[in-house]
Parts: structure tokens; C-alpha cells; sequence
């Protein structure tokens, strides 16, 4: 099932998404669904709280559907190494249109279960790593805009404004 993406200014995606303590079929179909709605959305990374639903799971393909064995599942993750730094244009599914230079670390790794619930360690650089940054912060109910200046966020929250007055957000 496609879940629409949930956009900047709903309240979901700026709360702390709540952690998953059982791993069975519903948590499955959740994962499932959200490859399928990321896809649909053609972005590389999502997580639950931008399909409207505030638990701590994401999913990731940094290949978009070219390499299977590349699709990644992070329930309950955390960043427990970052190393160097990347400036590079990130943008989010959950706004849709807009691009900005952010700076993250290059190499990341990150701790969670997968949908089984079995304990895992990835370790990512340049994309991948600013994927498991972005959607970890997602979880944690923080979007990447908190990292570009109050300037340029100021502008950005102007034109969604200007946006939803239009019925176009």
C-alpha cells in the first residue's frame, strides 16, 4: 500500500516517533509499505512519522530498486559514530520542491534491530551516510532545514505559507 508523504507542518513530524517493541507481521507490512510508498515518492529514505505514523522505523535505498541486497531497515535506530564532514544539497520527501546545501558527517553508523528485531550495525559514507542522519533525525522529530540558516529556513517556511494559502501544499 502507497501512504501519501506527510509535508512540513504537520505536527507528526516534529515529535519524538515512538520506539517498536514488537517485531511481527504488522511491523513487516509497515516496512513493506513504506518501501513502496518511498519509491512511489521516488525518494532513497523514509521514515514512519512522514507517512503519518510516529513510530521509530525507516527504511533506505540509496540505489533506488537498482541493487536489492542495498534495501536497508532501521527500527529504533541511533547514531553511535559520525566521522569527517559533507556539504552537499539534501532535500526530504516532506518538502516536496525544496533543496539546500547541508553539511553532515561523511561517514556514519548507526545501531538499530530490523524488522525481525535482530540487533545491526551500518556504516555508510557520502549518501548513505547522509541518509541514515536525515532519517534518524526524522525519528527524532527534527528535519534537515534546523541545519541551514535561520535566513534561508525564514524564506522557505514564507513560500510554503504562500503554499498552503494557494491550496497547493
Amino acid at each position: 500500500m502507497v501512504y501519501p508523504i506527510v509535508k512540513f507542518g504537520d505536527p507528526v513530524l516534529e515529535k519524538l516517533a515512538v520506539p517498536i517493541t514488537v517485531f511481527d507481521d504488522e511491523l513487516r507490512k509497515l516496512v513493506e509499505d513504506m518501501f513502496e510508498s518511498m519509491y512511489a515518492a521516488h525518494g532513497v529514505g523514509l521514515a514512519a512519522p512522514q507517512i503519518g505514523i510516529s513510530k521509530r522505523v525507516a527504511v533506505i535505498d540509496v540505489t533506488f530498486k537498482e541493487d536489492p541486497e542495498a534495501k536497508i531497515v532501521l527500527v529504533n535506530p541511533e547514531i553511535i559514530h559520525t566521522e569527517g564532514r559533507l556539504t552537499s544539497n539534501e532535500g526530504c520527501l516532506s518538502l516536496p520542491e525544496f533543496r539546500e546545501k547541508v553539511t553532515r558527517p561523511r561517514t556514519v553508523t548507526a545501531r538499530a534491530q530490523n524488522e525481525e528485531g535482530k540487533t545491526i550495525e551500518v556504516t555508510g559514507d557520502d549518501l548513505l551516510a547522509r541518509a541514515l542522519v536525515h532519517e534518524t533525525d526524522h525519528l527524532n522529530g527534527k528535519l534537515y532545514i534546523s541545519y541551514i540558516s535561520a535566513l534561508k529556513r525564514d524564506m522557505m517556511k514564507r513560500k510554503i505559507r504562500k503554499l498552503v494559502k494557494q491550496g497547493e501544499w
